[in-house]
């Protein structure tokens, strides 16, 4: 069973203006595909004609492998970490587009690889087998390609769902940059052996252009701008507090960090240079507004490195990159908004109930009362801005249930119109583990509160 606490402050409240959406996700898509196109323009001009079946499976496999080689850069470009795409398309689903697309992309380096190899046997009259021995022992660059090959397909399995169950976020990252590699030795193959590409100075030129953009970004926003602003910063831990069971705050110190332009609901990539923690980065929300002297993150111990950070000691030196995210206020259209939290998932909210402007409710839920992290905080923000919170507390239950199950779910369409009961109106801010988002999305949409008036962000890899 499950019971509320509700704790609710009214004041006047002031009606905003819809704001017009972000039109960057559209356009980001946009030009996806039509680079897309010209890159299957290259082969149509190239192309006078195709006759029998090698020709067929060869041009096939001219067309997979230009399309994959343009895959690969758009897939690199997603994960640079730019800024207007980060702060308006957002990162998770920066990271989905780059998931999806990479399914796409190994399939189409397989069709390639296939198609060429079959198109080059029939045309030669000679074997698979020799044929493969062939390409990658005689054929300029093809090792390379060959090995770019086996690790894009390692890089893919490792991505895949069941493999990352298995997995820590650290070691999964690392591997992950094997992709660089990867691209980095297929990207001579190209060249050498390309039909579109030998013998056509200006092909060459447009795709030396295409890799060496994407290099400058990735240099540019996962490398020199976190140096420059680190260097600048000089972030350390200034303190830590305890806020729940399991859940402590830290309490960041540094210079300017105004010129960050960090927002309520945002994140960085935190690396605390102490022995354990210094090799790896990991995703925590600012659990307050930035302030020029100070930054705060609240952690849940549910792993080894959120467990680590309760022995911190002040003074230790901080490497932060960001700020990233669009879960901001920003995202806001209508002037009545609900933010919904379940357990630590109270951290970006947190900030955003301080700063979002328009008619704002509360609702978080925890597993117990002592559980209801920066409870204090919120209650004090509620009467100072007149705001409306209810605390949800869930009993354990005595047995396992499904996660999925609507009879045991305490998020349903009916409760939460209880709580709220014009709710189909509001914008919705949502953020917490897996099992209850996915429940709070079909509540949600039972309610009938758009899908477009749902924002949720997720750091699940």
């Amino acid at each position: 069973m499950s019971t509320a606490i509700h704790t609710r402050h009214q004041a006047g409240r002031a009606v905003r203006p819809r704001r017009p959406r972000s039109l960057v996700p559209l356009l980001t898509q946009c030009a996806v595909w039509v680079g897309a196109a010209g890159v299957l323009a290259l082969w149509w001009n190239d192309t006078t004609s195709v006759v029998g079946a090698a020709g067929w499976l060869t041009d096939a496999g001219r067309i997979t492998g230009l399309l994959a080689g343009y895959a690969c850069a758009v897939l690199v470009a997603l994960m640079a970490r730019v800024p207007v795409l980060d702060h308006t398309v957002g990162s998770d689903r920066l990271a989905r587009w780059h998931a999806t697309g990479g399914r796409y992309t190994i399939s189409l380096v397989l069709a390639h690889t296939l198609l060429i190899i079959w198109g080059y046997a029939l045309t030669s009259d000679t074997g698979v087998v020799h044929q493969t021995s062939t390409l990658v022992l005689r054929y300029p660059d093809m090792l390379k390609a060959t090995a770019a090959f086996l690790l894009l397909v390692a890089t893919g399995i490792v991505s895949a769902r069941a493999a990352r169950r298995r997995m820590r976020y650290e070691t999964w990252h690392y591997l992950h940059f094997a992709t660089y590699l990867a691209v980095f030795l297929a990207f001579f193959h190209q060249l050498s052996n390309g039909a579109d590409f030998v013998g056509h100075p200006a092909t060459r030129a447009v795709w030396y252009a295409l890799y060496l953009g994407v290099a400058a970004l990735i240099g540019w926003y996962r490398f020199a701008v976190p140096v420059r602003r680190n260097l600048r910063h000089r972030l350390r831990v200034a303190g830590l507090r305890y806020e729940a069971p399991g859940v402590v705050s830290v309490h960041l110190t540094g210079r300017h960090l105004e010129e960050l332009n960090a927002r309520s609901g945002q994140f960085f990539r935190w690396r605390f240079l102490a022995p354990g923690l210094w090799w790896a980065a990991n995703p925590y929300s600012l659990s307050a507004p930035p302030h020029p002297r100070e930054l705060r993150i609240t952690v849940k111990a549910v792993g080894g490195h959120s467990a680590a950070l309760a022995s911190l000691r002040p003074g230790t030196r901080v490497w932060a990159e960001g700020p990233y995210g669009a879960f901001t206020a920003a995202r806001r259209r209508s002037p009545k908004v609900l933010l919904l939290a379940g357990g630590v998932g109270i951290t970006p909210l947190r900030a955003l109930f301080e700063t979002l402007p328009g008619e704002v409710t509360l609702v978080y839920r925890a597993r117990r009362p002592e559980d209801l992290a920066l409870r204090g905080e919120l209650d004090a923000i509620a009467a100072s801005r007149g705001a409306v919170v209810h605390y949800v507390v869930d009993e354990p239950a005595m047995t396992p249930v499904s996660r999925t199950s609507p009879r045991t779910s305490p998020l349903t369409a009916r409760a939460l119109t209880r709580l709220v009961p014009d709710l189909a109106a509001h914008e919705v801010y949502l953020c917490g583990p897996p099992g209850m988002t996915d429940a709070a999305r079909r509540a949600l949409r039972g309610a009938g509160v758009p899908r477009r008036h749902i924002h949720h962000e997720s750091f699940a890899f």
